[in-house]
């Protein structure tokens, strides 16, 4: 497999996936600026979308959309119990918080690195982002994990989008569980791993 990349965005979470999983893979860096590959090929030849990630199978077939990668990603090792089965509400209860982490906070951070949004709509776009963490914060109470005390994928996702908050004015400071969570998931090994690959140490 390959999963083309872009250190720190959010393909950060499927590369904590894949290392977490154990999965063999090629990454391959994906400039969000350029939209070339190293060796200079068109990103958007590859990715008519133009972002990370994408996960391209041994098939040669190509995923796109970080939440179905993510899924695809833990179906191939059941095993490791980073996503609940197919069709229990456990599983329905991931997806919950892939669709919020998604929709109220990643398209949210989106405005906030905008250079061309006005710093009236950043405003209330940061705000709202806060709120939507204090939210987080009430239902990490006595949890070590998003699921409870195992990590699962939706947690690779919350920790990759949660690193953008100091780069962008969003406060999280005052929020306990939020904090000392960001902080568990960061000390975990495949996360320092993949930290350490994309040169984000």
């Amino acid at each position: 497999m390959k999963l083309y990349y872009s250190p720190g965005a959010c393909s950060l979470s499927p590369h904590i996936v894949l290392r977490e999983a154990g999965l063999a893979f090629e990454p391959v860096l994906a400039s969000t600026k350029t939209h070339q590959l190293a060796d200079g090929t068109d990103y958007y030849t590859i990715s008519p979308k133009g972002y990370v990630p994408l996960l391209e199978l041994d098939t040669g077939e190509r995923l796109t959309e970080g939440p179905a990668i993510l899924q695809y990603l833990a179906d191939q090792v059941p095993t490791k119990n980073l996503v609940p089965a197919n069709g229990t509400m456990l599983r329905y209860r991931v997806q919950e918080w892939l669709n919020f982490i998604t929709s109220e906070l990643h398209k949210g951070f989106g405005v906030l690195f905008n250079p061309a949004m006005p710093e009236e709509a950043k405003a209330v776009m940061r705000s709202k982002v806060q709120g939507r963490f204090a939210w987080i914060d009430g239902q990490l109470s006595g949890k070590a994990y998003l699921m409870g005390e195992h990590f699962s994928i939706a947690d690779a996702y919350l920790y990759t989008v949660s690193r953008w908050a100091p780069r962008v004015g969003v406060e999280l400071g005052g929020l306990a569980n939020v904090t000392a969570y960001v902080a568990r998931v960061g000390a975990r090994p495949a996360v320092k791993d993949a930290l350490q690959a994309e040169g984000l140490t």
